[in-house]
């Protein structure tokens, strides 16, 4: 039997795609009077977390939406913090809340999601947003970005999900769980597998469509993957490498090249499910702005 060559599903292309659409859709939008506006707070000065705000105040400049940026010392009091977060709520000008995560230890994360309105909760970590996303009928104001990029790039790439058997590696709150409940909104029959499932290969090697989302580098090999099956990869792994300036590379929960020769289509690491995250911010920050 020939190796398949899977189909790369871009998300850097997909993406350019959204941004463009969410650009046009915010233009029109401002001309009538309301400019979509996003708030971002961090805490600290973790690289990491400044390199991610600085993604999204770029990407509100190119998609015509107004950034309002809160830079805060680590030191800041929980209430303090809760003060702002109250504050923006009560913003017209702010469609979206983003508080960039991991908070410092002293403040609990939890208490600070809640204190985000639900209708401005761009990030869609918001109890009752997650809630309503287990909910039969029931319409969450936001998905989570991650996992909502997936089912983007699902839909955009024309794979079909109702009927289909989704296996969802992960259960995490921010991706493992959120996803698998979009895949069941649109009809899938999903099985999630974590740390304490038995024979996991035996399971992913049922799914239509395998979403790796365990932080393990290539954790799925081509042997646990049914052939012809779509696979997204969120997973981003740092592994070292010698050969690189920096002296390490990122590659996903799947071995790539192996998994690229059973599987019908495949994304990335970097340049897949990434891309889409921010791209999904935005789109969940317009929506924000046009249903008020």
């Amino acid at each position: 039997m020939q190796p398949m060559v899977a189909e790369i599903l871009d998300g850097k292309r997909l993406a350019r795609e959204l941004h463009a659409e969410v650009k046009k859709q915010a233009e029109a939008l401002a001309a009538g009077g309301t400019r979509p506006g996003l708030a971002t707070v961090l805490l600290g000065d973790d690289p990491a977390s400044q390199s991610y705000i600085k993604s999204k105040i770029k990407a509100c400049h190119e998609d015509r939406i107004e950034s309002f940026h809160h830079g805060m010392p680590a030191e800041t009091s929980e209430t303090e913090l809760l003060e702002l977060v109250a504050t923006l709520g009560g913003d017209p000008r702010v469609h979206g809340i983003l508080v960039q995560l991991p908070l410092p230890a002293h403040i609990d994360e939890s208490k600070v999601i809640t204190a985000i309105p639900p209708a401005k909760d761009v990030d869609g970590f918001h109890p009752a947003n997650l809630g309503r996303l287990g909910l039969k009928g029931a319409e969450a104001a936001f998905a989570p970005c991650t996992p909502a990029g997936v089912i983007e790039i699902l839909e955009r790439a024309g794979v079909t999900i109702s009927g289909k058997r989704a296996v969802v590696l992960g259960r995490s709150r921010i991706v493992g769980l959120p996803v698998s409940m979009l895949l069941l909104r649109n009809d899938a029959t999903v099985t999630i597998c974590h740390s304490r499932t038995a024979d996991i290969g035996s399971v992913t090697r049922e799914a239509d469509i395998l979403v790796a989302a365990i932080g393990r580098p290539r954790f799925v090999t081509a042997d646990m993957v049914k052939p012809g099956a779509v696979v997204i990869d969120v997973g981003v792994n740092r592994v070292d490498d010698a050969s690189r300036k920096r002296g390490y590379r990122l590659v996903g929960d799947c071995d790539f090249e192996a998994v690229a020769e059973v599987a019908s289509a495949i994304t990335p690491v970097p340049g897949g499910v990434g891309p889409m995250t921010i791209a999904m911010l935005m789109k969940n920050t317009l929506t924000a702005a046009t249903v008020r």
